[in-house]
């Protein structure tokens, strides 16, 4: 289980739980300008009941070209979320960190990884399409050990790919998540408050009022 420490991974795993899963939870610390949502990656694992919660230290830093790595300004009161791929897009993010979950699940002969993406309310990145999810599913099977001897067959399980933001609240909701504990804002304050005025900021705050479930979040 990918575990970012945002609203729809944390959704992610609770589902995963509730399915009767025994989840092994990895985090990344990639460079991100964002380090509190480690922290509360940390917190969500430990109420949630994974079985193991790892941290991988890689530095993404190093190619940059993204306002989450680099020092680029995170985007502001964008008027359209989804009018094309963002400058908050870390290049190949998911597929290095799909790649990390598939070596961990090789050798715990798991047969699901879960990851949170999803393609309605989401910024537009690329690698959260139902296309690349299926192609990295065909990959994992024909890469690893497990898959070529027919062992296990690996399915990355999405179960938020096609739910809107009030949907998937409302979900995490009734399976007890609490979202208090979430972090989804892109640029954070000294004092963990959300900045209110990045995409993902915007995309939460219009899914708690769809759903029509307070919002938690402590924004600036």
């Amino acid at each position: 289980m990918l575990l970012s420490g945002g609203l729809d991974s944390t959704t992610t795993l609770a589902i995963a739980q509730s399915e009767g899963y025994d989840t092994y939870v990895m985090s990344f610390r990639y460079g991100q300008r964002n380090k509190v949502e480690l922290q509360c990656a940390e917190k969500l694992a430990k109420s949630l009941g994974a079985k193991q919660h790892s941290i991988i230290n890689i530095d993404l830093r190093l190619f940059g070209s993204s306002a989450l790595t680099a020092d680029i300004d995170v985007p502001k009161d964008l008027a359209d979320v989804d009018g094309g791929i963002p400058i908050t897009y870390v290049p190949a993010r998911n597929t290095i960190f799909l790649s990390y979950a598939l070596a961990w699940a090789e050798v715990l002969n798991a047969d699901a990884i879960f990851i949170g993406v999803n393609a309605i309310d989401y910024s537009g990145y690329p690698d959260c399409r139902p296309e690349y999810i299926n192609a990295y599913q065909t990959m994992a099977n024909l890469a690893t050990q497990v898959g070529v001897e027919g062992r296990t067959e690996i399915t990355i399980r999405t179960p938020l790919l096609e739910k809107t933001k009030a949907e998937i609240i409302q979900i995490g909701t009734a399976l007890g998540v609490d979202y208090s504990l979430t972090l989804s804002c892109y640029d954070p304050d000294m004092d963990s408050r959300a900045c209110s005025r990045c995409d993902s900021c915007q995309l939460r705050r219009k899914g708690f009022e769809d759903a029509g479930i307070p919002d938690p979040t402590i924004y600036i």
